[in-house]
């Protein structure tokens, strides 16, 4: 599997933008901690070694200047006592090369300033001493050990500047918390707010922030009212547009009812009951759910009630699995109900019998309707959802006078809850399986 960065980078704006402001500032820091601690060390252990060193050179010529080994050994224990050194002479043990800690930056500085200045260097030893550095040089009388105290040989670790720029870094990052999250909130708000609008809900928004972001947010606030005044002026352009075709349809009908019973006035009755539902359809269609507003309302309990009427309206229905938790979600109840009997009307007239279930998820509720039908060809189940779409083939999801809006309508329903209408094959009838997803 081909690793990809961009899967292991924060998906939300906020992360991002913390990402794109810490990771200058710890690489930065970082950089300019090691160049510095490397010369702290570097430099500051060169000088006290250098220093050192001028001692162990000066003992190392008394001691090549004594006659005999017991002259030797009696000027370098003295001269020891006297620069804090602790000798050994003769010293037969010296290891084979030098040993230090692999990461011990300072005994490397050590080590090489020692055998640059004292030729006569054996070996060194910066691990087996109890905090000190052993070293064995070659004199005239026999290897001798030199003992001294690591700490006048190498710099201290400079932990109160790593304890400052490590407070400094949390506390700037703190700061750049804050400030980030306070510019990024709006936008948050503005995500949220369009989202709701986006399922019919209107959520109070003050645009806020900086320039760009109020600009953005005023922008929202524009469309969104241009909207709202299109909605309201759709909904009374049908209101009247509902009043104008249905006058005269009565008329019809009245007129209709006063001509003798023959079979030519039933066909006429039959046209305008058949006109009427085009209305009723189209109607329902082009007003939408916009205007109905959202409330609590528990799915299991409402997908039940709208089965049993399905069933007292005389349809043969079945209430299949609820698995939902319990509680209550937020849609509109009126048109997903309108969407529920479009789909259970579909089923009816095309099979004989309806199963309807619920399944829920983290995210999403899914209402389910399946039927015996003949179902509809997976190539042509994209189309059969289109507006004023009739299809061909034997099956027709709006066959009996319709104009092609049940599946338009109840996928409009699903869209406006953040949803989607998903058609497919019943595995449990063998018919078509129509699956209305909202978002929780």
């Amino acid at each position: 599997m081909r690793f990809r960065l961009k899967s292991l980078l924060p998906r939300g704006l906020f992360g991002r933008a913390a990402l794109i402001l810490v990771v200058p500032v710890v690489a930065i820091q970082l950089l300019v901690s090691v160049v510095f601690i490397q010369r702290h060390f570097e430099g500051v252990t060169r000088q006290m070694t250098t220093s050192i060193q001028i001692e162990i050179s000066h003992v190392l010529r008394i001691v090549n200047e004594a006659a005999d080994m017991e002259m030797a050994r009696g000027r370098a224990e003295e001269l020891g006592k006297a620069l804090e050194l602790r000798t050994v002479l003769p010293e037969g043990n010296a290891p084979p090369a030098d040993i230090r800690g692999f990461i011990d930056w300072s005994g490397r500085e050590v080590i090489l300033t020692l055998r640059a200045k004292i030729p006569e260097l054996m070996a060194a030893d910066l691990i087996s001493g109890d905090n000190e550095v052993r070293a064995w040089f070659q004199t005239r009388h026999g290897p001798m050990l030199v003992a001294i105290d690591r700490r006048r040989l190498s710099a201290s670790n400079p932990h109160q500047l790593l304890v400052l720029m490590v407070f400094a870094s949390v506390l700037m990052t703190g700061v750049a918390y804050v400030f980030l999250r306070n510019q990024l909130t709006p936008i948050a708000r503005m995500a949220r707010a369009a989202e709701a609008f986006g399922k019919g809900e209107v959520l109070p928004f003050r645009p806020r922030g900086a320039t760009e972001v109020r600009a953005a947010g005023q922008a929202f606030l524009d469309m969104r009212l241009r909207i709202e005044r299109q909605i309201e002026a759709r909904t009374q352009m049908l209101s009247g547009v509902s009043h104008d075709l249905r006058t005269p349809l009565t008329r019809l009908k009245l007129g209709l009812s006063f001509l003798p019973e023959d079979d030519e006035v039933e066909a006429l009755k039959r046209d305008v009951a058949q006109m009427e539902r085009m209305v009723d359809e189209f109607l329902s269609f082009a007003r939408g759910d916009a205007m109905e507003a959202a409330e609590e309302v528990d799915p299991a309990a409402f997908l039940a009630q709208v089965v049993a009427d399905a069933a007292r309206a005389g349809q043969v229905v079945q209430l299949g699995a609820l698995d939902w938790p319990g509680g209550r979600m937020r849609l509109r109840p009126q048109a997903v109900r309108r969407a529920l009997e479009n789909l259970l009307g579909n089923a009816a007239r095309h099979g004989g019998r309806a199963l309807v279930s619920l399944t829920a998820s983290e995210r999403l509720v899914r209402m389910v309707v399946e039927d015996d039908g003949p179902g509809i060809p997976e190539a042509a189940r994209e189309a059969a959802m289109e507006p004023f779409r009739r299809l061909d083939a034997a099956r027709d999801p709006n066959r009996g006078g319709g104009v092609g809006l049940g599946l338009a309508i109840a996928a409009d329903v699903a869209r406006s809850h953040g949803g989607a209408l998903r058609l497919g094959e019943s595995e449990a009838l063998g018919g078509l399986r129509a699956e209305v997803s909202l978002a929780r």
